[in-house]
């Protein structure tokens, strides 16, 4: 990048930090609106009890645990993402990396927020936390729900202290050119950083540390999502493939969520020198890589059912295709495999707008997989007297309609108030001494 320099990179990012326009706040209206809406849903719901939800016998998992598992997806591949790239020194990570580990901590905690949707009495998630209480209860730890419960605690933790040591120099920059109370309030979360040797020694170790340390935790972390299902005996979970499929789904997701925020990001911060077209044609390319694995998953999930000969998984199977939610299966299939071979062409993967909508797709596609895979195994299950079917609730489409309303305004807040891309390791990519030049 010979047009970048070390004090262009810090002016561009830093002017995104400049006092925001009224169309700002007009965006934040509007989310807000739906963050409010979303909470209402959920007052009444508990106000009137978790029967206002379409959950039904069979269908007792709805768009709650279809989107606990979304939105899980995102905030895994997110640090996955920005941390597996770390590791092979992959330069055009730099400038997404911080947009990547941000999505990871809001996507986790409106994840974590699903399972005390779900619960109905959400004043019992107390029952939930493995420590004693007045009724000598202990938490059930061989329930895939406390599953859950670990994982998504242990994740949220390891996930914020990667996202906040690689804040820590951009802080600092922007404490020093600061004044008055936004001087103090840098000043305070800076902790303390001079930029000195010993500091950005530790510093660059213990980024390290926690990019290894986050690489097989989200693997993990999405294998133990993954078991929710895999340990249950329903036609069409009980299978070993859920582990690396859900893992290779969660890059997907994620690769397509990144693009879909930095695209604006790009276009409103006027970053067009920093988050270059080559940079956004590499998370294309990964696209293209993970939307296989991700297509072979489904082939495979169907030759196994074949192959096993056994009625009921290819009954399962079967309906997938051909019964009352096939539309999801085909959104499925088309919008998650099919589309993302369109970045194959050169001339698609460079151009902006095609990114942006494809993006759009992949996750719409990624939000019906979890569908397909969560209503499809339990509408239709061994006992056909015990089939039944499912469709949402105005109370539900309200909740998702504020989850997805909550991570963009928490994100639209982040980008204002914190540098939104790497300083530091933007300079990082620049070629030696290219930095200083005038």
């Amino acid at each position: 990048m010979p047009q970048l320099t070390y004090a262009k990179i810090d002016q561009t990012i830093l002017n995104s930090l400049t006092p925001p326009k009224k169309s700002y706040w007009g965006i934040i209206f509007l989310l807000l609106v739906g963050v409010l809406i979303g909470a209402a849903c959920w007052a009444y719901q508990i106000l009137v009890g978790i029967g206002v939800g379409g959950q039904n016998n069979p269908v007792a998992w709805g768009t709650y645990l279809i989107n606990f598992v979304f939105w899980v997806g995102i905030a895994h591949s997110g640090t996955l993402i920005s941390a597996i790239l770390h590791l092979f020194r992959a330069g055009w990570r730099n400038p997404i990396a911080r947009a990547a580990e941000t999505m990871t901590v809001f996507a986790v905690c409106i994840a974590g927020l699903f399972p005390f949707i779900h619960l109905g009495r959400v004043w019992q998630v107390y029952y939930m936390i493995p420590l004693p209480n007045q009724r000598l209860l202990w938490p059930n730890f061989l329930s895939p729900l406390m599953f859950d419960v670990i994982a998504i605690s242990t994740y949220l933790t390891v996930s914020s202290l990667f996202w906040y040591t690689g804040l820590l120099p951009d802080l600092a920059t922007v404490r020093d050119r600061s004044t008055g109370t936004r001087y103090k309030i840098f000043k305070i979360l800076s902790l303390g950083w001079t930029g000195a040797h010993e500091q950005w020694r530790h510093y660059s170790r213990g980024y390290l540390f926690f990019a290894a340390l986050a690489t097989p935790l989200v693997i993990s972390v999405h294998s133990v999502v993954s078991w929710d299902f895999a340990l249950g005996i329903v036609p069409g979970w009980h299978t070993t493939i859920f582990a690396p499929y859900f893992v290779a789904g969660a890059i997907h997701s994620g690769l397509a969520m990144v693009l879909t925020l930095m695209i604006p990001l790009r276009k409103i911060f006027n970053y067009k020198d920093i988050i270059t077209v080559d940079v956004l044609e590499n998370v294309a390319k990964t696209i293209v890589f993970t939307g296989l694995i991700v297509g072979f998953a489904y082939a495979t999930e169907y030759f196994i059912a074949w192959y096993s000969h056994n009625i009921v998984e290819m009954e399962s199977f079967r309906w997938r295709a051909v019964g009352d939610y096939r539309f999801g299966f085909y959104i499925m299939v088309v919008c998650n495999t099919l589309i993302p071979l369109l970045f194959l062409f050169k001339n698609v993967r460079r151009t902006v707008a095609l990114l942006f909508g494809i993006s759009l797709l992949v996750n719409l596609g990624m939000w019906f997989e979890r569908f397909v895979i969560i209503v499809g195994g339990v509408a239709r299950g061994f006992s056909p007297h015990a089939w039944g079917s499912y469709a949402p609730t105005l109370i539900e489409y309200g909740i998702m309609l504020g989850s997805f309303c909550l991570f963009f305004f928490l994100f639209v807040i982040f980008v204002k108030h914190l540098p939104s891309v790497s300083m530091t390791e933007m300079k990082e990519t620049l070629e030696k001494g290219a930095g200083h030049a005038a």
